[in-house]
């Protein structure tokens, strides 16, 4: 594959999708895009029969020198909507007004005002379910109606009616035409049934636009740059190295493959690959007395926003809680042994935001250039003082829920959100890319995804990530 192309999009996970779906409804009908895509294409068949969402294994494309800290990743046509569990929330707004609101963190260089619409477009094309009520404003109903809550989200609905929600997810809730409805088994990485919005079932067609040249199995390595512009990609296929050039290059890819791509480029700053950084999520499981769990209609069926935002957020990181829908739908939530009592239960993750550390990283390794080296030092202190009142936090719980008894507060491996390592800001000394996600000095190349994000708010990221590429192409067209 040679030539020239008007744009190279690097990924085939949310950022790149919605980034390629805004473009092409702009686009000349004479417009070449050439995808690359590190991955191949996984049939969801073959997903279901390996019991993987990836023929790709994450010890073989990079290197975490913390493996009790798991970054989850999955390579192949559509990134991470094959395996994220369809949590679909906003951002609350001064989330993105951290600094200003707060005097913490950093402010995002948008707005929620600003996101606000294209929120909308995305959970539009998501056929995301959520409640008629929400915790943050809306222009716009949800596509479709909500899931059953759980009794245990029901007691907590009605005793916090402004503070608990069913929440918003990606997992259908009716028929959509092209998905069915969730089945609640809780191993939403793979849906048995498709109900989960992915790239495969909802914007594969994207792919098949005339304009549009998929690569599979193909592997950025570098992006050349020439008198302060982007001029080509070079990327290894069948062990092979190509280069192409193009007027546009957008880089799609993880907050650990991003940053990778750009120090292998000799593209440098003092920031790129620091503040990798996720929520800090806390696994509590708690008996009840007489409450029947496990009984909502979704894997997750509600969201508790009681220790979200406000002063607090000053002092200590804010958090977003999920009740799990299952016993099985993580490695730690069970049943209880008790007789005629198996699911008098709850399992609850509680999710705190963090303020992202420069020691926390994703580094060069000279002797595998194709591999990342991943960095995690630990989580800001900021983010433990909020995980230190969880006790706390039961205690307002237990005004709603007949709390038996405590099990166990446990730490979390993962909450599967990749985020920082090529910032974004308005100050090219404080940030790599610009609100609208185009590097500072070098202005024909955008990196995209949470990759951008200054700092990581409790709620799910995909829909921002989504958001946010929707309104980085608007801008496109617009300048």
């Amino acid at each position: 594959m040679s030539g020239r192309y008007d744009m190279i999009i690097v990924g085939t996970g949310f950022a790149g999708a919605f980034f390629l779906l805004r473009y092409l409804e702009h686009a000349p009908k004479n417009v070449r895009v050439l995808v690359l895509e590190r991955g191949g294409a996984d049939s969801k068949s073959w997903q279901l029969q390996n019991r993987l969402t990836s023929s790709i294994a994450p010890d073989d494309i990079f290197t975490n020198l913390t493996p009790e800290k798991e970054w989850l990743t999955s390579p192949g046509f559509g990134g991470n909507s094959k395996c994220w569990w369809g949590g679909a929330s906003r951002m609350m707004p001064n989330d993105f007004q951290l600094k200003t609101r707060y005097g913490v963190g950093e402010d995002w260089p948008l707005t929620y005002d600003q996101l606000e619409l294209h929120y909308c477009t995305v959970e539009e094309v998501m056929k995301v379910s959520g409640p008629s009520d929400s915790p943050m404003p809306r222009s716009k109903p949800f596509p479709l109606p909500p899931h059953r809550m759980s009794d245990p989200d029901q007691l907590l609905k009605k005793h916090f009616p402004d503070k608990w929600y069913h929440p918003a997810t990606a997992r259908a809730s009716a028929p959509t035409g092209t998905r069915g409805v969730c089945c609640a088994t809780g191993y939403c990485e793979l849906c048995p049934v498709d109900a989960k919005f992915t790239i495969q079932n909802g914007l594969a067609h994207l792919y098949e636009d005339p304009r549009v040249t998929l690569l599979l199995n193909s592997v950025v390595d570098t992006v050349e740059t020439q008198g302060g512009m982007a001029s080509a990609v070079c990327y290894t296929q069948d062990k092979k190295s190509v280069r192409v050039s193009a007027d546009l290059i957008v880089l799609g890819a993880s907050a650990l493959f991003n940053p990778h791509i750009l120090l292998r480029s000799g593209i440098e700053h003092r920031l790129l690959g620091k503040r990798l950084h996720e929520q800090m999520p806390i696994d509590v499981c708690i008996d009840l007395t007489g409450v029947k769990g496990y009984n909502g209609s979704t894997s997750i069926c509600g969201n508790g926003y009681l220790f979200y935002d406000g002063e607090h957020r000053r002092h200590h990181a804010a958090c977003m809680i999920e009740t799990w829908n299952s016993p099985f739908a993580y490695q730690r939530a069970s049943l209880r042994a008790d007789k005629d009592r198996w699911n008098e239960r709850a399992y609850i993750r509680f999710m705190f935001d963090d303020l992202p550390r420069e020691d926390n990283m994703v580094r060069l390794d000279p002797t595998h250039p194709h591999k990342p080296v991943v960095e995690f030092k630990g989580y800001s202190d900021y983010a433990q003082r909020g995980v230190d009142l969880i006790p706390k936090m039961l205690d307002k719980l237990s005004d709603a829920l007949p709390i038996e008894s405590v099990e166990s507060i446990l730490l979390g491996r993962t909450t599967a959100h990749i985020q920082g390592t090529v910032v974004m800001g308005n100050d090219p000394q404080n940030s790599i890319v610009d609100r609208h996600l185009i590097h500072h000095q070098i202005r024909n190349l955008l990196i995209l995804g949470a990759s951008a994000f200054p700092t990581a708010s409790p709620s799910y990221p995909s829909l921002t990530i989504s958001a946010l590429s929707l309104w980085a192409a608007d801008h496109l067209f617009k300048s």
